[in-house]
């Protein structure tokens, strides 16, 4: 008790004398105004208030000053004030801003919103590029926090979340707030050194704030949050919009402010809602209070999303600069309901410094050293806005808990409770030792443990794990194994794995694995165990077809410099073939019947597609992220994927020592990969792929280029641009050189969003074109329409597409199914 008041008595007392200028801002009513901007006279020197309307302004030499306190929808106030000590204390009341339309001439045949507007929309180049560069201070602060959260999710116990949950199951989950220097160029070059990062409850954590995840520019014509949202002043914005000019106003320095109401012209598209208030004659953007839908947003989690901006103007550079923003949200799903804030504070400003692309490179975050180290006295001396009474208690309360469960008792406790076995760990148990940071136990699949094919029967499966880690999760060694039994066919499988990550900066990972499985003769698994169980079960379809391996591997691979990863991988294998044993059915057709296990001819029943041999495989991949940017942390480096740029692969794979050489073998391979959005027209995604053979006449059929087929006619993957869903799945393989291309546009709402009615289902249009070509077979095409986002409220997993397959003339058509669960 004595250390919890000692605590906020240092916390108060910090704050006291390290905040220069403090006071409290109020309407007339006296109740607390949030999120004003308070500035000093013609700088960019500046805060905001918190919730709770308190502020701090951090001012070192006593002079004279002028300072602005401005809020939207009220008269800005100025107050000259002398300081010859501090701290200072100055208390503001704001009045309310009469908007109107008394001084404007409203014509009965134009709405003068409008002819704003395009205003607006001519000069949104001009403005957008009047800064061409610039360098500022940069603060932000984010809250989460859940209400009423359920005591159980799908029969999952939620706890307290580690104490932050109080005895209404509400409480804050996540708090934090970063201090950084960031430079920006036109038009999208944006870095950021942060200097100080603080999480509650976590003093090793850094948190997740950055100036690049707020960067939201409305002269552009779109803005990503989630989706490609359409800006209200974005060259096409009269097809998504309506305005209506709410009133004017007048600011601090006498010019007319214009109060525009948005309003979307359909429900479902990818726009905002609110207002945006425009500065009359300069048609530059004043101020913003924007709402985009979960729904609108394409977050299935998100209920809404309110975005608050406030400009401010520099004579000297004719800019109106963006000072404060704050991001508002509520969310729910699972029955776990909440909402937020992220609070962003722009200062010292300098505009158009000659930055060029040589001062920036692909490292666009980067964190100082001890960056999460800074004590509390250094944050009350620098925070720009002050911690409201629920966040000051915040990081009391988890700095104590965090003390607590680091704790070698704390730890030995929870252990000894979490580590007794109960009933209900019958299909899955951990034993952990938190203090030395291991756990180890087992699982049974619930989905995966029992499962159906031709070859095995039924099967059951069972999982073990070991998991020690090292510096905060930087390096771990994991090891693992899971147990195969067939019914039908009476055999016990088993495979083991050992992995150790050597490092968070270049995630250098060696694997080393073995054992004996049921493997696919394609290795990308074009079928899943589940839809296959499925489809033999119940419509007698066996398309999976499969082969016994025994293996002995050693993997590794590591990002050698930046976008530039290397996978290599060296193994001895035993592969022998498969028979059917069963035929067992729940629907037994007398029409039709299992094929055989030979993806070679499915009448081969008891016929080998190859014999049995060993064999040494060695390959080597080269992943090449073109434009790659990482952010770099003290000990560790996050990579950050940039859709400008594709994905590049490059492989060679060698079969040598075989115990029948006509089976050895040399394959050379590429691939080229990408997915970029096309601003509000939607996404595309492509992958092309290519390769040959050398010296492998007649290889082992395991050892041929495989197609990813579907013959089910369900896919449970996001998008298809790695399958054809109208092609068998061995029929095209090859040992031979081979093409195939996957282009695909989902419209995201672009054109169903215009169609009346059917722009109330909120569907999304994906069309998708699909080639292969391989010597001797002459080209096979696929042409798909479709339709994504399928289904209600949040909980949208259906796509249905249409397709038809060409190969010399028409072949046939046919419905997909996608179910989509995460």
């Amino acid at each position: 008790m004595i250390k919890k008041l000692l605590s906020i008595f240092l916390i108060a007392f910090s704050t006291f004398i390290s905040a220069q200028i403090t006071g409290h801002i109020t309407d007339q009513n006296n109740a607390p105004l949030p999120f004003v901007n308070i500035l000093i006279e013609n700088t960019y020197k500046g805060t905001t208030s918190n919730d709770d309307g308190y502020y701090e302004l951090n001012i070192s030499t006593p002079k004279k000053y002028t300072i602005v306190y401005s809020y939207l929808g009220y008269k800005t106030v100025k107050k000259d004030v002398t300081i010859d000590q501090f701290p200072y204390k100055i208390d503001v009341t704001l009045e309310e801003e009469s908007v109107s339309l008394t001084e404007v001439v409203i014509s009965a045949e134009d709405n003068p919103a409008n002819e704003i507007m395009r205003q607006a929309i001519a000069k949104r180049e001009e403005n957008l590029k009047k800064i061409n560069s610039f360098k500022a201070d940069f603060y932000s602060r984010g809250l989460i926090k859940i209400k009423d959260a359920p005591e159980k999710i799908l029969g999952q116990d939620v706890g307290d979340l580690g104490g932050a949950l109080d005895s209404t199951r509400s409480g804050i989950i996540y708090l934090s707030e970063t201090i950084s220097k960031i430079q920006f160029l036109n038009p999208d070059k944006l870095k950021e050194k942060i200097t100080a990062s603080k999480v509650s409850g976590d003093d090793n954590g850094f948190s997740f704030n950055s100036a690049l995840d707020v960067d939201f520019n409305f002269y552009n014509n779109t803005i990503e949050l989630g989706n490609e949202i359409i800006s209200p002043i974005a060259n096409n914005a009269f097809s998504y919009y309506r305005y209506k000019l709410e009133g004017v106003f007048y600011d601090d320095r006498g010019q007319l402010i214009n109060k525009i109401n948005v309003i979307p012209k359909r429900k479902n598209d990818p726009v905002f809602s609110g207002a945006i208030y425009i500065v009359e004659d300069q048609w530059s953007i004043y101020a913003t209070e924007l709402s985009v839908t979960g729904v609108q947003a394409r977050i299935p989690v998100a209920d809404l999303i309110t975005l608050k901006q406030s400009f401010s103007y520099s004579e000297k550079e004719d800019i109106w600069a963006i000072i404060s923003q704050s991001i508002d949200f509520r969310f729910g799903m699972f029955g776990i309901k909440g909402d937020g804030r992220f609070t962003a504070v722009y200062s010292n400003y300098e505009f158009n410094t000659g930055l060029t692309r040589k001062d920036f490179s692909r490292e666009i975050v980067a964190f100082e050293k001890e960056a999460n180290k800074k004590d509390s006295i250094f944050w009350n001396t620098i925070r720009p806005v002050p911690l409201t009474l629920e966040e000051r208690t915040d990081y009391i309360k988890k700095d104590s808990i965090q003390t607590l469960h680091e704790s070698k008792p704390y730890l030995d406790s929870l252990d000894r409770a979490n580590n007794k076995f109960k009933l209900s760990n019958i299909l899955g148990y951990t034993y952990q030792n938190s203090h030395k940071d291991y756990r180890l136990g087992y699982n049974v699949p619930i989905l995966g443990s029992v499962q159906f094919n031709t070859v095995q029967g039924y099967t059951a499966n069972a999982n073990v794990f070991y998991t020690k880690n090292y510096d905060d999760y930087n390096r771990f060694f994991r090891a693992s194994g899971n147990i195969q039994y067939g019914f039908s066919d009476e055999r016990l499988r088993a495979t083991g794995a050992l992995t150790y990550k050597f490092n968070s900066i270049s995630n250098a990972f060696l694997t080393v694995s073995g054992g004996v499985t049921v493997e696919q003769f394609n290795p990308s698994n074009p079928i899943s165990p589940l839809i296959n169980s499925v489809s033999t079960l119940f419509f007698e379809d066996n398309y999976m077809k499969l082969y016994d391996k025994s293996h002995l591997s050693l993997n590794y691979s590591e990002e050698l410099f930046n976008g530039f990863r290397l996978y290599s991988g060296l193994s001895y294998e035993r592969r022998k073939a498969l028979f059917n044993t069963t035929d067992q059915t729940f629907f037994n057709d007398k029409n039709d019947a299992y094929t055989s296990n030979n993806p070679l001819d499915e009448t081969a029943f008891g016929v080998a597609p190859f014999e049995t041999h060993h064999i040494i495989k060695g390959s080597i991949t080269a992943r090449i992220n073109f434009g790659q940017e990482y952010l770099s942390y003290p000990d560790a480096k996050y990579n950050v994927s940039n859709d400008d740029y594709p994905t590049l692969y490059l492989g060679y794979e060698k079969g040598f020592g075989a115990t029948n050489s006509d089976y050895n073998f040399d394959q050379i391979k590429a691939s080229l990969t990408q997915s970029f959005s096309i601003k509000d027209k939607g996404r595309l995604m492509y992958n092309l792929k290519a390769g040959t053979f050398f010296n492998a006449d007649d290889i082992a059929f395991i050892d041929y280029q495989h197609f990813n087929g579907n013959q089910t006619h369900v896919n449970l993957d996001g998008n298809y641009t790695n399958v054809f869903n109208n092609l068998d799945y061995y029929s095209a393989s090859t040992n031979d050189a081979y093409f195939e291309g996957h282009i695909e546009h989902d419209f995201n709402g672009f054109l169903l969003g215009k169609v009346p009615l059917l722009n109330k289902l909120n569907f999304n249009l994906v069309v998708g074109a699909h080639v292969l070509a391989i010597p001797d077979f002459k080209p096979y095409q696929e042409y798909s329409v479709g339709i994504d986002n399928i289904g209600w409220g949040k909980w949208r997993l259906l796509r249905v597409d249409y397709l038809r397959s060409y190969q010399s003339g028409f072949q046939s058509d046919a419905i997909v199914f996608g179910l989509k669960f995460f």
